[in-house]
């Protein structure tokens, strides 16, 4: 990797790890809707006009049967659930919790019948992984540290996203990402601006929440996505999503740092169990591929 390479890599990131926080502060005074519907409105109008210059906003038009379940998979439930959830669950554990998406991916992988899933390192970190869902999530409730209802819906989330990346890979192989990611936002914010309006705050917003919000449109929503695909021509695909680590990492950090949220045992004991069995799972190592019948 160059250093302009490592440079793109930490700061998308930083920028994936930073919503956590941002949905924490925004939702104390605006409605979980309000916010899918803002961040996806403020994306979409960032995205779509690079994919526009970029001439590659025509493939992702032609591609909408699957942009269309793509954008609801990867957005339209996600982002309400993890929005909703912080309601009730620290920044940190709602970014520790999204680390196990490649864990799911590894799984919906090997369902479509990808052999390499069964490697012992990769069944090795799904057993690792899974350990570790079960204790943060276990030690979370029995403790009363975090609600488990919420901490199901991030959960939730984290199977979404696993499922429509590969999905949308999988039939739209060489569309751009922006384009992709720009259409499904504006979708998303279409689908959410009228139950926003029906949601509209009552009370005066604060500052520190509008703020929040359209930072969270801004640097977590278009810029990061931009650059993830930047990142993922640079070095590969396999190397991008390390990403995920450099974000659970920074949602926890800056969760005790500005939020004063406590360290947990789950988040102790889950944290390294995680990471560990997301990044094994996640790891394809190439097959010795036999001329034997």
């Amino acid at each position: 990797m160059t250093r302009k390479s490592w440079i793109h890599f930490g700061i998308v990131g930083f920028l994936w790890g930073i919503p956590y926080l941002l949905m924490k502060v925004a939702v104390a005074d605006i409605p979980p809707p309000l916010i899918v519907a803002g961040r996806t409105l403020i994306g979409a109008a960032i995205l779509i006009p690079i994919a526009l210059h970029k001439r590659t906003f025509g493939d992702a038009i032609r591609g909408i049967k699957y942009v269309l379940p793509y954008a609801f998979l990867e957005m339209v439930g996600p982002w309400i659930l993890i929005t909703s959830a912080e309601k009730e669950i620290s920044s940190g554990l709602a970014g520790l919790l999204v680390a196990t998406v490649p864990i799911f991916s590894t799984i919906f992988t090997s369902l479509r019948g990808d052999h390499s899933v069964w490697q012992p390192k990769r069944i090795f970190g799904l057993v690792v992984g899974f350990i570790g869902i079960v204790a943060l999530v276990g030690i979370e409730s029995i403790t009363g540290s975090s609600n488990p209802k919420a901490i199901a819906m991030v959960i939730l989330a984290s199977i979404l996203y696993a499922y429509a990346v590969l999905m949308i890979t999988t039939n739209l192989p060489g569309v751009d990402g922006v384009a992709i990611n720009g259409l499904a936002m504006a979708i998303t914010s279409v689908f959410y601006i009228p139950i926003a309006i029906a949601f509209w705050p009552s009370e005066p917003v604060s500052t520190n929440a509008i703020a929040a919000l359209i930072a969270l449109g801004v640097f977590s929503t278009a810029i990061a996505f931009w650059l993830f695909f930047i990142v993922i021509v640079e070095i590969g695909a396999a190397r991008g999503s390390l990403t995920t680590y450099v974000n659970t990492a920074v949602a926890v950090v800056l969760g005790i740092i500005i939020l004063n949220e406590p360290i947990t045992v789950g988040i102790i004991v889950g944290l390294p169990l995680v990471l560990l069995g997301s990044y094994l799972a996640s790891r394809k190592v190439a097959l010795v591929v036999s001329a034997e019948p």
